[in-house]
């Protein structure tokens, strides 16, 4: 004769429970883990046996009676995952504390900043423990990034005027960022280049034969993208008065010239000041002194030289010169172009940020 098995005590749900339950159940963002668990506690409430929920469910009797159990005793609390056992943690926060103070505020004494392993060596403490801490608070000495704050006296009202143009551009006016691309080398390998093959890159020798160098004058039209270049192997006042003489034969005659470009001392000789009395249309807006970012052209010659100079190989002045005229035809039959859309405001704040966070600037 078979002895009965244990008595298994009723399960019952309060309105609140079902509720949450059923919430649980539905909602996207609930972890599959708690949902299953909840839809176990939910069977069970509607009276079915240990053996048919595990059918419904397609899970373990064994993992059915545990979730019922740990509701019985717990409640909605129980459904949690409890805290599971294991080596009790060697790094407290005092030692996070002080490996991010060391990383922030001192350097080692034989080298400009922090490795994983000096700091190990300084602390005490794991390469790897080190590595972590680093990551989950961004921290990464070895690399470093670069500014410059522009000294000049008319800085905002330099920033308001060009950012002006870019984000509301006068009426029958074209407005050209122009500047020069100068000292452009020819270069040819010093052995011929080796092609990209299945797991192996593109590779050239380190040492190149120089050629000769070319400059390139570039006008960038901020509306449409297009591109109006001429090539000279001087880089004088005499060559920017010939590109500003193309300029006004490229513009249609009824539109202004809003030209934005840089203090170079080749902007401002006295025969392109008398060229620009004689063609009034022309207005020559300035970037304040070491600020070129703010000019987008320049966010054009980094695709040039990306995409074509970096790893262009020219055995003469002549073939760079034709490589870049191709280049820039091609440009200009599928112009893209750049969209500025930080606002004066907006620059001056992350500028001004910048000056109250490094000392001794005279900002």
């Amino acid at each position: 004769m078979s002895r009965p098995g244990p008595k298994i005590p009723p399960l019952s749900l309060t309105d609140a429970q079902r509720a949450v339950l059923e919430g649980w159940v539905r909602r996207r963002s609930t972890a599959q883990a708690l949902a299953q668990r909840s839809r176990i506690v939910l069977e069970c409430a509607e009276g079915r046996s240990i053996m048919e929920v595990s059918r419904r469910l397609r899970v373990a009797p064994d993992t059915v009676r545990t979730w019922r159990r740990r509701f019985l005793e717990h409640g909605l609390d129980g459904l949690s995952d409890e805290s599971r056992p294991g080596v009790p943690r060697k790094i407290t926060d005092a030692d996070v504390e002080r490996v991010i103070v060391k990383t922030l505020e001192e350097t080692p004494k034989n080298a400009t900043h922090w490795s994983t392993r000096s700091m190990a060596a300084a602390t005490g403490m794991s390469q790897s423990a080190i590595s972590r801490i680093w990551r989950a608070f961004a921290l990464a000495p070895h690399r470093t990034q670069t500014f410059k704050l522009s000294t000049d006296p008319l800085f905002i009202d330099k920033v308001r005027d060009v950012v002006g143009l870019y984000l509301d551009p006068p009426e029958k006016a074209l407005v050209l960022c122009v500047d020069e691309k100068s000292q452009i080398q020819a270069l040819d390998r010093s052995q011929p280049v080796l092609p990209m093959m299945p797991g192996v890159p593109e590779r050239r020798s380190h040492d190149y034969v120089r050629a000769g160098t070319t400059t390139l004058f570039a006008a960038l039209e901020v509306a449409t993208g297009k591109v109006i270049g001429s090539l000279h192997r001087r880089h004088r006042a005499v060559e920017f008065k010939k590109f500003l003489a193309r300029l006004d034969k490229e513009v249609p005659a009824g539109l202004g010239v809003h030209l934005i470009l840089d203090n170079y001392a080749t902007h401002n000789t006295p025969g392109v000041k008398k060229w620009l009395l004689a063609h009034p249309r022309f207005r020559l807006h300035f970037t304040p002194t070491s600020s070129s970012w703010l000019n987008l052209v320049e966010r054009w010659f980094a695709e040039l030289t990306q995409k074509k100079l970096k790893r262009g190989v020219h055995r003469s002045v002549q073939d760079l010169e034709r490589d870049i005229r191709a280049w820039l035809t091609d440009w200009n039959e599928h112009p893209r172009p750049f969209v500025r859309t930080k606002t004066a405001d907006e620059i001056l704040d992350k500028v001004a940020t910048y000056c109250h966070r490094i000392s001794d600037s005279g900002h």
